[in-house]
């Protein structure tokens, strides 16, 4: 999927349904799961063959230390983060290695998950390092102990994630949907993105993700459906929200090479088309919203997959999927509460923002 789709996506929705407010505070809870820790851990640092990463070669054979194929998981509220480990010392002796030592093992680092002063960057500083043989005794060779402390341990704890790396892109694309009215609302708006806390817990880490947003408003009046001459501008500014989606179909679908997932994304597509331009037009009281009904059945569907896929991306494009699936709860969840984003998941919300849109397009034709 494009690198900032699903952010954007999510800061989309928030404004694009938001009205001018008081701002409030409002948390997000995000997992980070384990494959995606290490995820990071493999682009960072073991970027060798078979996941390995050299921290020390005397360029001769002779000394060598070596971490390889990585293992994540949680423990007692820390990170585990286990590694196996090959360590040779020689010597050249006229011209051939010698080889005085050899030891193969695991090395084992606790390592607590921490959210830098800035609320941008999640480090792994360690607490605990423990190496074992390959009968699991404790290591006695006070070499290697120093060599680990001096060469393994910093750099596992120089690892890190940029949470805030794709702000710049969000703003960018989000100036393209909205109307120039809103541009200082959203950048007011994304300049209180934090990342507060993280917690290691049994299956990821859980960050705590806020920012400010209006605050809940009085309920709105009903808006009226699409005229004839509105249903033509709309479909003319829905034209690049579809495009930009099929785009992001395409995108995903090479992210996993999942038909599946192209599939489901590809029905949901043609299925919007449907549902909102039922949504627009006049349509029985008593009946379903079509809107709503669309929304709440395709995350119900959509969700899983998306879960998924985080799982099999890159670091960076992992961490993005995870983000947009946590800020979607709590869109439906929010919203659920009495919208207090002013976010009305309804015929008569997306009423207001096609005319939204409308305006926007027209203002920049002026422009």
């Amino acid at each position: 999927m494009k690198k900032n789709f699903a952010m954007t996506a999510v800061f989309s929705l928030f404004m694009l349904f938001a009205r001018s407010a008081a701002a409030q505070p409002f948390n997000l809870p995000l997992q980070l799961d384990y494959t995606l820790i290490k995820k990071v851990l493999v682009t960072q640092l073991y970027k060798a063959a078979g996941n390995t990463v050299e921290l020390l070669n005397d360029k001769r054979g002779c000394s060598y230390l070596k971490l390889s194929n990585p293992e994540v998981s949680g423990q007692s509220g820390q990170i585990r983060l286990l590694n196996n480990i090959q360590a040779q010392f020689g010597t050249n002796f006229g011209g051939q290695c010698v080889t005085l030592l050899q030891w193969g093992g695991v090395l084992e680092t606790l390592q607590s998950p921490t959210i830098n002063a800035d609320h941008t960057i999640l480090s792994l500083p360690i607490t605990k390092v423990t190496a074992y043989d390959q009968q699991n005794r404790p290591l006695t060779i006070d070499k290697l102990q120093d060599l680990i402390k001096r060469y393994a341990e910093p750099k596992l704890a120089a690892v890190k994630v940029d949470l805030k790396e794709s702000r710049p892109d969000i703003e960018h694309t989000l100036a393209k949907y909205l109307p120039k009215q809103h541009e200082a609302e959203v950048g007011k708006m994304l300049d209180t993105l934090r990342f507060a806390s993280a917690e290691a817990k049994d299956d990821g880490v859980a960050i705590g993700f806020s920012f400010d947003a209006p605050a809940k408003l009085a309920a709105t009046k009903p808006a009226a459906a699409l005229t004839e001459a509105e249903q033509k501008q709309w479909q003319s500014a829905w034209q690049e929200w579809d495009t930009f989606f099929s785009k992001a179909i395409e995108q995903a679908s090479g992210d996993t090479q999942s038909a599946e997932l192209r599939d489901t994304l590809t029905e949901i597509l043609l299925e919007s088309r449907s549902a909102f331009q039922a949504g627009l037009k006049d349509r029985d009281a008593n009946a379903a919203d079509p809107v709503r009904v669309f929304f709440t059945d395709t995350w119900e569907r959509l969700a899983p997959q998306l879960r998924t896929l985080a799982k099999q991306l890159p670091e960076v494009q992992g961490l993005r999927y995870m983000t947009f699936i946590a800020a979607t709860d709590l869109i439906y969840e929010l919203e659920s509460r009495g919208a207090p984003f002013g976010l009305e998941i309804s015929s008569d919300g997306l009423r207001r923002l096609a005319r939204m849109l409308i305006a926007g397009k027209q203002e920049a034709a002026v422009n």
